[in-house]
């Protein structure tokens, strides 16, 4: 029996949604009342599918499995699994997922792709099935990155969370249940104190966006995209691990190497933000370097799987 994926907005995270659940074989139902949507999502999964393609795609995977509904009501009919994507607004996030809640059957998981808002705010005006409205929070592009955070709020009960993370990962995701909830998470608070401190290094004229981007390419980022964080520092310990390493490197802390507030977006720093990344796109439009991208990104995640395999335990968790 055929799952069906909803979508209720399709920008980018939408669409990207909307082309991984096509390449699992899920029949997907969208809605988005902007003028032009059904034909830019069409454009995004026929883009997407030469990477998905790549990847390896579920049997049954068609792109003709999408169709676009006339109404909110009438796109979450039948869905096993509903994703919402409006703009980052709460009270207009809160309107459509009390809309959801009222019209979708109450076994169908509702998950918000929210990057920052806790469950238990969005599940507010909820009056029907509030607990199965829950943060599924994915990364950019979606259709590739297999990693989606799973939030339950106050009204969410265990079974429910249960439900979700068996739902994404029918969609070849890799669920990870985030303990309690939190304004943005855990990754996108990781990613935000780097964001922030290389904001610093290019305001203070330290480095440009092409020497901070190359120092995490050639890095720091090519342990973490095995490792992580915790066990890149578990190595820099020597044979001893962490507890050496805490103790030889932890006094470090305390030393003035970050700054913990954003620096003030002024004109000037957003103009060597922007000319820097306009430097490092050698006159490439968005689209060549989303190719780029995701061809990398396909290699890559091939290099991860064989190097770090579900049977580290991991399973339930991420």
């Amino acid at each position: 029996m055929s799952q069906q994926l909803t979508v209720i907005g399709t920008g980018v995270i939408g669409n990207g949604w909307i082309a991984r659940a096509l390449a699992q074989g899920w029949d997907v139902v969208a809605f988005d009342p902007a003028a032009g949507a059904e034909a830019r999502t069409r454009e995004f999964v026929a883009s997407a599918w030469h990477s998905l393609t790549r990847a390896g795609l579920a049997e049954g995977a068609d792109p003709e499995r999408l169709t676009f509904a006339d109404s909110l009501e009438a796109a979450v009919e039948g869905a096993d699994l509903i994703q919402e994507n409006v703009p980052e607004r709460l009270e207009l996030k809160r309107e459509i997922l009390a809309a959801i809640d009222a019209a979708a059957a109450p076994e169908a998981i509702v998950g918000s792709s929210t990057s920052g808002f806790k469950p238990s705010d969005l599940q507010q005006d909820c009056q029907h099935e509030a607990g199965r409205v829950i943060v599924a929070h994915p990364f950019n592009p979606v259709y590739l990155l297999p990693l989606v955070e799973l939030v339950g709020g106050e009204a969410t009960a265990a079974a429910q969370t249960e439900r979700a993370q068996a739902l994404y990962q029918s969609l070849a995701m890799r669920p990870l249940v985030v303990r309690r909830e939190i304004e943005g998470h855990i990754a996108d608070r990781l990613m935000e104190a780097l964001w922030r401190e290389a904001l610093h290094l290019v305001n203070d004229g330290v480095a440009t966006t092409e020497e901070i981007d190359a120092a995490v390419v050639y890095g720091c980022g090519l342990r973490w995209s095995l490792m992580g964080t915790f066990l890149t520092f578990h190595l820099a310990g020597g044979d001893q691990g962490m507890r050496h390493m805490l103790e030889q490197f932890g006094p470090a802390l305390k030393l003035p190497w970050t700054k913990l507030e954003a620096p003030e977006l002024t004109d000037d720093l957003i103009d060597k933000v922007v000319e820097g990344c306009e430097h490092q796109a050698a006159g490439r439009s968005v689209a060549e370097l989303d190719r780029r991208r995701d061809d990398f990104l396909v290699e890559l995640l091939g290099l991860v799987q064989k190097y770090w395999p579900e049977a580290e335990g991991l399973e339930g968790r991420i």
